[in-house]
C-alpha cells in the first residue's frame, strides 16, 4: 500500500473577485491625500491660491476611505 501523491501547493494565491475595490480604495486615497499636502504647500511654495481642481481631488480622500469600508465589510463576511 502506498501513500497517494500530494497535490503541489498552489504557487500563487488565487485572485479574489474584490481586489480591484481595494486598489481603487487605495488609488482614490492616495491622489486624495496627495492633493490635501499640495493644497498646504501651495500658499507656502507660491504666492497664490490653490486651484480648484485641488480641492475637487481632495474630495476623492473621502470616497476611497468609503471604497476600502466597503471593501472590508465585503470581504469579511462569513461563507457559507
Amino acid at each position: 500500500m502506498t501513500n497517494p501523491p500530494v497535490p503541489p501547493p498552489p504557487s500563487s494565491s488565487p485572485r479574489r473577485a474584490g481586489d480591484w475595490l481595494l486598489k481603487l480604495a487605495l488609488g482614490l486615497f492616495a491622489i486624495g491625500l496627495l492633493a490635501v499636502i499640495a493644497i498646504f504647500l501651495t500658499p507656502i511654495l507660491t504666492d497664490g491660491r490653490p486651484g480648484l481642481w485641488l480641492y475637487l481631488l481632495a474630495m476623492l480622500t473621502p470616497v476611497g476611505f468609503l471604497c476600502a469600508l466597503v471593501f472590508a465589510l465585503w470581504s469579511g463576511r462569513r461563507s457559507r
